[in-house]
């Protein structure tokens, strides 16, 4: 239960560089591709980077990486990465590009070959980056500080990236993966785990139907025997198990957006450049491991060194949501759709619009009115095999399902020589809706 105030509540090869056209959301799109390396030490892989960049952002203050996992599709998944809404309004509100690689990984190619950096995965990020800074004219991106997403594989690089560029790393959420397990079986070269590691916060995130599962038990083991070891040395690192799903990530998105929000607004410094911020201890919350209450820290009877560590109160409380149903709730409306534009076409009438998802709930689909009455709702039928039903489906790995929607309507029932009032009402994924938003 609730307690406390809760209860109140270049060395590798530049391919190609492209500059993609603005979605109706706003904001840029950029792409680079590598070639692969036949050079020891440096990645035997090609990649692709997509980034995102919000519209009119003066100053990029950090990067929210959302790695995908091993194998082809995996790969192929995180290609329309960067175009997902929901991510793209956490990266905007904090000044930053959404950065999704796609590792060109086939059939056959091990998967440490990208997933353990030190192959030359690492390389080639770094390598990205500096690129990005010239080709997007914000030389600061090369430096920035970095948010870690990682499913599975993708979890398992950030576990190595967080020993080698502690400094650098504002936070990290473990989605059904780490390296840990695999470098203290020895599978793997083992890491020097220093202090400035220790003090990265993290979010370890496996699907309870892991456990004990013939293929993906490792991944809660894994990812438990890591919360353990690093919380002994009081390490703000947190377990979230998700009780709906196995290795898929599932709604996920809806505890690790607010946990990577509450680190970035404790971290990232008030002038770009400098040293990122400690975390903020006052402002955290405990829990027993596995248990259904969370208390102020200044509160917490139980065992610190084993309880779960989280940023503040409200990610506390998403938090006993979350890990209890595999969902958080939400009680705000999502905004509402912009530049609502009505044109006459062949006899038809095509609406278009702009639209940002909402930050707690995502988008799940818009209403079409017409004279103040509801006329059609797009899409008809949204979808998730992964999740709740969403404006973008989700894959395996939470990331959007090609071909993506547009915001675009045309209403084929309206009469020649008629004059109709048309508007459009966002509505988010707990089924709330936004003020309509007329068309000009």
């Amino acid at each position: 239960m609730l307690r406390g105030t809760m209860k109140t509540l270049a060395l590798l090869f530049l391919l190609c560089f492209a500059i993609v056209p603005n979605a109706p959301a706003g904001g840029s799109y950029f792409e680079v591709t590598y070639a692969p390396s036949t050079r020891t030490n440096e990645l035997q892989l090609g990649v692709t980077y997509r980034l995102w960049l919000p519209a009119n952002v003066k100053t990029v203050r950090g990067v929210i990486v959302h790695q995908h996992g091993c194998g082809v599709g995996s790969n192929k998944g995180a290609e329309p990465g960067a175009r997902d809404l929901h991510w793209q309004a956490l990266a905007k509100k904090w000044d930053c590009a959404l950065l999704v690689p796609a590792y060109h990984q086939g059939e056959k190619d091990n998967c440490r070959l990208w997933c353990d950096p030190r192959n030359g995965s690492n390389k080639t990020f770094l390598k990205c980056l500096v690129d990005f800074a010239a080709q997007t004219k914000h030389p600061e991106l090369a430096n920035a500080p970095w948010c870690l997403w990682g499913h599975s594989g993708g979890g398992f690089w950030a576990s190595l990236m967080q020993t080698m560029y502690p400094k650098r790393i504002v936070a990290i959420w473990f989605r059904s993966g780490t390296a840990f397990g695999a470098w203290v079986k020895g599978e793997v070269p083992r890491p020097e785990v220093t202090a400035a590691a220790m003090a990265v916060p993290a979010m370890c995130n496996p699907g309870v139907k892991e456990n004990g599962d013939k293929r993906f038990n490792g991944a809660w083991t894994g990812t438990l025997d890591m919360f353990k070891a690093y919380r002994e040395q009081g390490a703000p690192i947190g377990f979230a198990p998700d009780p709906r799903t196995s290795h898929e990530t599932g709604d996920s998105r809806y505890m690790a957006i607010p946990f990577f929000d509450a680190c970035l607004a404790q971290r990232l410094p008030s002038r770009v450049g400098q040293p990122l911020r400690p975390v903020d201890m006052k402002q955290a919350w405990l829990a027993p491991l596995l248990g259904d209450e969370v208390q102020p820290a200044a509160e917490f009877s139980g065992n610190v060194k084993e309880s779960v560590w989280l940023p503040n109160a409200r990610v506390a409380k998403a938090w006993l949501e979350y890990t209890r149903i595999g969902e958080t709730a939400d009680t705000t409306p999502p905004p509402a759709p912009v530049n609502v534009k009505a044109v006459a076409k062949g006899g038809a009438v095509e609406l278009t619009w702009d639209a940002e998802a909402d930050f707690e709930s995502g988008l799940k689909a818009f209403i079409i009115q017409r004279d103040g009455k509801d006329l059609a709702q797009l899409p008809e039928k949204p979808v998730n095999r992964f999740g709740r039903p969403l404006f973008q489906g989700m894959s395996y790995g939470d990331t959007p399902v090609a071909p993506l929607p547009e915001f675009r309507f045309t209403d084929t029932t309206a009469k020649p020589g008629e004059k109709h009032h048309y508007s459009v009402v966002a509505v988010n994924s707990v089924g709330l809706k936004s003020k309509p938003a007329a068309a000009r």
